[in-house]
């Protein structure tokens, strides 16, 4: 207190300090500050009232625990610095502040280098083949069998500020959270990656990353020192083809596939060693945007994909895949015209089957964002017994790198004690997730007890704890592979073929996706200023393509040049129609986990509005209707509703087909907003369905819609909004 503040201490009924401030009384109740009459103070209290000065003051109440600091001391004042009188300096001692501004100061933790834009969810891997005949892994032994399991999604490039869709790689991560201790499956949307050896990741992200003298483009590949590095790098030229194929620009999470990229291996009881690649199947079905589209949502909500994560687990709507597993020996392995361990390769589903072995349902959104999301690590070399490693030297460099990250962006190396990575295994029902003799380090959280902090050790036979001890029958043990050779650094020569997949993936894909890759290519090469960096591309491209190559040429006003020379011959390889995203076996035609937008306005027929709500949620779709005002949209039957969203706000990029359900005033009114125009023109541009009412038409008209099998009546609408409609493509835009 001041020297013109009293205090004095009210009657035990009332929790609460009565002062006396310059002739006003105000009452202290856990948090309170407010003017009051005696006779309020002692009677009734309240939740908000206004402090000295006119600010906010919220109490505690039945609903709401009494504020404290970190250390447990009740907070009378959350709204006011201490002050030597009203206007007069603050005062140091004040340890309510100091604290809450020291917190707030260390907040953040350092993002990750890469994949630090991330959206997670809670859930479980359920076993539904049984593999224990391949590998002693628990959570392959009986069908039927749940483990808990934590995924995060994330882009690669940009900063944890960055938008959800740019064109990028998706990170797709899973722990599972084992009997037998945390295993962590950390792959991506795409089963290759741009590099052989680890060796070279630094040299990547430095080139992908913003430029380092000009600090940008952010969470974007179409500049110079991306395309110089991919242009002198010719094993990157498969994953480019990903890389501008659609995969890059996922609809949303639970539309993509999942990989392992690296070939790992299963180990049996018996010791024996399978090789193994993982694939993560999407039950949702492979859906993707187009460019025009992605940029839109880009600018419509940034947060769309972790939007979407939410509110489909919030209606129920889980995010669900199949866990697939190509199997193979080693004299499979050195049968293909390709190197197992090259991470630049894939095995084609149609020479190796993926077989299906279990299903992931995310069904729970983190609670907290920076306590489970964030503080997730992910680590490669976290593996439990019955999984073990190849020599992929890309994985190897993994191995290491991941945990010291971790050390660098956690502080500690304790970071396995934070609650959303501690184990959950048997040792944890046990009473502790980890049981060794590993002590203290920066913010250590465990409190461990007795003096066996070392072994091996004799203290058990005094009566004491002896602490944990090794198992050799069931603890983690490595395949004895047998090496040999000299120290040398070099590449193998089977990892020579930089282009024979490349020219696979692409000659997979439907002509659709063709163009799409023709033409991010033409956008992102034309964005490099430097033409030295645009002819060594297309000099690579000719080794893939012949055609995609001219395409991309001719997009760029270019001759072709000479192709570059290769290290090892370019095979024809038969195509793989499972690459496919359009017209491929992933492909779903369903409104199952889709939203449906309905635009309305005043006057908007009640029983058409009604009974296309109702065939939407009957095909498993979310209807969200959409106006000019999200208040009370008056209906033709004298009702009124309130929208789900408002136009201005929620453009057509947002959803995953359009319907126009509209009065003749509201449409010659609509016809007139640019808004609604650009709604329908995007839809239609972005080969949605488009279903409508007779009275709509105006509207398509103004906006160049023209008939389709994907432009119908409302009766026809539900079933035409289950697919896009790629056919149109052509006459809306022009592709390389």
């Amino acid at each position: 207190m001041t020297r013109d503040a009293q205090a004095r201490v009210p009657s035990r009924s009332c929790q609460s300090l009565i002062c006396t401030h310059r002739g006003r009384e105000t009452l202290v109740a856990c948090g309170r500050l407010a003017p009051r009459t005696r006779w309020d103070a002692m009677t009734e209290l309240t939740s908000l009232n206004a402090g000295n000065g006119g600010e906010t003051h919220q109490t505690a109440d039945d609903d709401h625990p009494v504020l404290t600091t970190n250390h447990g001391t009740p907070v009378s004042d959350n709204q006011n610095q201490l002050k030597a009188g009203p206007r007069g300096p603050v005062l140091l001692e004040d340890e309510v502040y100091r604290e809450k501004i020291n917190h707030f100061d260390h907040e953040r933790i350092p993002e990750r280098i890469v994949h630090a834009r991330g959206s997670a969810a809670h859930g479980y891997f359920e076993c539904t083949e049984s593999l224990a005949d391949i590998t002693v892994a628990d959570l392959f032994q009986r069908k039927g069998q749940r483990t808990e399991v934590f995924t995060r999604f994330s882009t690669v490039a940009g900063g944890a500020g960055s938008i959800d869709t740019p064109r990028d790689v998706r990170g797709f991560a899973v722990k599972f959270y084992t009997r037998e201790g945390n295993w962590d499956l950390v792959g991506n949307n795409i089963p290759v990656f741009f590099i052989q050896d680890a060796i070279k990741f630094p040299d990547l992200i430095h080139a992908a990353k913003m430029e380092a003298d000009r600090g940008y483009p952010q969470a974007a590949t179409a500049h110079d020192t991306f395309w110089d590095f991919i242009s002198l790098m010719p094993e990157s030229t498969h994953m480019i083809m990903w890389a501008m194929s659609d995969r890059t620009l996922p609809r949303t999470f639970a539309n993509m596939e999942g990989f392992g990229v690296h070939t790992f291996r299963f180990i049996n009881k018996e010791g024996k060693s399978t090789f193994v690649k993982f694939h993560w199947k999407p039950k949702a079905g492979l859906a993707s945007t187009i460019w025009d589209e992605t940029v839109k949502i880009a600018g419509a909500d940034p947060d769309f994909q972790r939007r979407d994560l939410f509110d489909r687990i919030g209606r129920g709507d889980y995010p669900t895949w199949e866990l697939g597993v190509q199997l193979f020996d080693e004299a499979f392995a050195n049968s293909q015209p390709y190197d197992v361990l090259d991470a630049t390769k894939i095995i084609p589903e149609e020479v190796l089957p993926v077989k299906i072995v279990g299903r992931m349902v995310l069904d729970r959104y983190p609670d907290n964002y920076f306590a489970e999301t964030e503080q997730a690590a992910f680590v490669p070399s976290h593996v439990v017994p019955g999984i073990g490693f190849s020599n992929d030297p890309l994985l190897q460099g993994r191995l290491f790198s991941y945990t010291d990250t971790q050390l660098s962006r956690l502080g500690s190396v304790n970071f396995h004690q934070l609650p959303i990575n501690s184990a959950k295994g048997r040792a944890a029902a046990a009473g502790c997730p980890f049981m060794n003799q590993q002590r203290d380090g920066h913010m250590q959280m465990a409190v461990p007890k007795g003096r066996a902090n070392y072994e091996p050790n004799s203290l058990a036979k005094a009566g004491e704890p002896g602490g944990a001890r090794e198992d050799a029958t069931k603890g983690y043990v490595t395949f004895p592979s047998e090496e040999e050779g000299q120290k040398l650094r070099i590449r193998p020569e089977s990892f020579a073929d930089h282009y024979s997949q490349a020219r696979l993936f692409f000659r997979s894909m439907d002509p659709a996706e063709q163009a799409h890759i023709a033409s991010a290519l033409v956008f992102e090469l034309s964005k490099v200023s430097l033409e030295h960096i645009r002819v060594a591309m297309l000099a690579n491209l000719r080794n893939v393509d012949e055609d995609l190559a001219t395409r991309v040429a001719d997009g760029l006003a270019l001759d072709l040049p000479p192709a570059s020379p290769t290290a090892a011959p370019v095979q024809e390889m038969a195509p793989s129609p499972a690459l496919r995203i359009i017209r491929g076996p992933l492909e779903r035609h369903t409104l199952e986990g889709r939203t449906v937008g309905i635009l309305i306005a005043d006057g908007t027929d009640a029983a058409e509005l009604k009974s296309l709500k109702k065939a939407i949620k009957a095909a498993g779709g979310h209807a969200m209707t959409i106006a000019p005002k999200v208040g009370k949209v008056p209906l033709s039957d004298g009702s009124a509703i309130a929208a789900d969203a408002q136009l201005f706000g929620q453009p057509s990029v947002t959803v995953d087909a359009c319907a126009v359900v509209l009065s003749e005033k509201a449409a010659g009114k609509l016809v007139k907003e640019a808004a609604a125009v650009q709604w329908v023109m995007d839809a239609f541009g972005h080969l949605k369905a488009i279903g409508f009412n007779a009275a709509a038409k105006p509207l398509l008209d103004k906006a160049g819609v023209e008939a389709d099998e994907g432009v119908t009546d409302l009766g026809d609408f539900v079933e035409a909004a289950k697919k896009r409609y790629w056919d149109r493509e052509p006459n809306v835009r022009t592709l390389a």
